[in-house]
């Protein structure tokens, strides 16, 4: 049953789409099946043994730890998401961990020995592989460089803006968001205090930009963010 669905699962996945039939059935027999449920730890970087991982259902948190243990959100991996030691070079000295943020988590994984194997044996996968990548880092430094070079304030909206257009359901401007974060995770998301991140919520609701609760944040007009 596992090896059918995580044929199914790789089948339509835009990475895997150069292979055949074959050799996705070749690929099965190297790939972890995993089920998680919320706040499940699915992975440390200092693992012995390095994984990449691919997201086929729900959310997770990746958390990066300074050395005095402070956490800030690195990233939000969504359905389809590839995480884990992209860059196949096993930076021991990094220090993070994936956290499951949804119910209902399904990941496939591959070793990393195995995966290096696997790009060397189809090049035309090795390519997608390389794009699908290199779009995510370029994603991740547009991410940073909002850090460094906008307000508190503008750094939420746009944090919404772009999780309304990623997973928001709309109806011509208004749009309702499955609210799976915390506001101390959007908080470490924009690199903000706690504080300060319920203040600007509490700011937008007062002003009618937006209806947040615990499970679902509603923007009634999302061209006026």
């Amino acid at each position: 049953m596992y090896d059918e669905l995580k044929y199914w699962y790789l089948r339509h996945h835009k990475l895997f789409w150069t292979l055949s039939m074959s050799q996705l059935k070749q690929l099965c027999m190297i790939t972890g099946f995993k089920k998680a449920k919320k706040g499940d730890i699915i992975y440390f970087s200092s693992s012995d043994v390095p994984r990449v991982f691919l997201l086929k259902k729900g959310n997770i948190k990746i958390v990066s730890v300074d050395e005095d243990g402070n956490e800030t959100i690195k990233d939000i991996i969504q359905k389809g998401d590839l995480f884990g030691e992209l860059e196949l070079d096993n930076d021991r000295n990094s220090n993070e961990y994936a956290k499951a943020l949804t119910d209902e988590i399904i990941i496939c994984s591959f070793l990393m020995s195995d995966f290096e194997n696997l790009l060397l044996k189809y090049p035309s996968l090795a390519l997608s592989y390389t794009k699908f990548v290199g779009l995510k880092m370029k994603r991740i430094k547009n991410n940073y460089a909002n850090l460094i070079s906008k307000d508190a304030k503008t750094r939420l909206y746009q944090f919404l803006k772009d999780w309304a257009e990623k997973e928001g359901k709309r109806i011509d401007n208004r749009v309702v968001i499955e609210n799976y974060l915390t506001q101390n995770d959007m908080a470490q998301i924009i690199c903000t205090s706690r504080q300060t991140a319920t203040q600007l919520l509490n700011e937008m609701e007062a002003n009618g930009l937006l209806h947040y609760n615990r499970k679902e944040i509603i923007i009634d007009d999302i061209t006026k963010l």
